[in-house]
């Protein structure tokens, strides 16, 4: 008799009771991400609401002020911050720093290695916003990939803080069998840090396209028409961030099936994402205000 749908099923009812009993996202964020999406708000909603917690408000100012954004003079409100980078971008800044505070202190890390997840997890967001960047994708809508990437791998720290011994057993896997570290985890686990990235995404509500680029960023081909695109760019970006080694979170094969079809649904190819090395390297040592502003875990 085949146990693993049996082994698959226990391990998806363990992680589902484990986000069951995780913390919600604050009421602050919650708050801000409904704003957003509710066409008929305006900036003043959004100031409202992040103004009322003033550790996240001074976060967002010192991520605001940093080298990440580049801005001339110095911000010292909230309602300058959203009037100079836009609703979507404080949005975005606001939920990224909420999710790391919650689940990316060191503690949250056991097989793997907390400076070389994040490091490869800004990159592939940084490549990602590079990549929208290159396509013409209006600059309000750009943060969107960086956060898509940024988040991309969040279901393996939750898979590492359930299964630490399992999860260095897939570690080591993936790395001596040269295979894709989702179908390791499979092997291993029963189960991969797609599905509970998914599982997770829904829990917080974080909405259908982060959501899809969790849990599709290895598979594109079979996200929805609408995400597919958006995907495709997070998935090209996190091949990058493999190809050249910048950061680890635990992939170590070669040559990505999907490469040649992910340059082709993007429409560029590998060379443009070559040239982006020096330019990438800066933006991460820049994008490290992320982590930096978050309490240490």
């Amino acid at each position: 008799m085949n146990d693993v749908p049996i082994i698959r099923e226990q391990r998806l009812q363990e992680i589902n009771n484990y986000i069951f009993r995780m913390p919600s996202l604050s009421t602050t964020v919650t708050k801000a991400l409904e704003i957003c999406n509710d066409p008929n708000s305006s900036p003043n909603d959004l100031n409202r609401v992040i103004s009322l917690d003033p550790v996240l408000t001074g976060q967002v100012l010192r991520i605001v002020n940093s080298a990440y954004y580049s801005i001339p003079n110095k911000i010292t409100t909230l309602t300058r911050a959203i009037i100079m980078l836009g609703v979507n971008t404080v949005k975005n800044l606001v939920l990224s720093t909420a999710i790391i505070e919650s689940m990316g202190g060191k503690r949250s890390f056991k097989a793997l290695s907390s400076r070389d997840f994040w490091t490869h997890s800004i990159c592939v967001g940084v490549v990602a916003k590079s990549l929208a960047a290159i396509k013409d994708i209006p600059v309000a809508e750009r943060e969107e990939y960086f956060v898509a990437g940024l988040l991309h791998d969040l279901g393996k720290i939750l898979l590492d803080i359930r299964f630490p011994g399992e999860y260095a057993q897939a570690l080591e896997l993936a790395k001596f069998e040269q295979e894709i570290l989702f179908r390791a985890e499979d092997s291993v686990i029963g189960i991969n840090h797609n599905m509970v990235g998914k599982m997770i995404a829904e829990k917080w509500h974080l909405g259908e396209a982060l959501i899809d680029s969790l849990f599709y960023h290895h598979n594109p081909d079979k996200a929805k028409d609408e995400n597919r695109q958006f995907i495709a760019i997070v998935a090209l970006a996190n091949i990058y961030a493999n190809n050249f080694k910048i950061g680890s979170s635990g992939d170590h094969f070669s040559e990505d099936p999907v490469k040649k079809y992910l340059l082709e649904q993007v429409g560029v190819n590998w060379s443009t994402l070559s040239d982006l090395r020096e330019n990438v390297l800066e933006e991460i040592e820049k994008a490290r205000i992320f982590l930096q502003a978050i309490k240490k875990g």
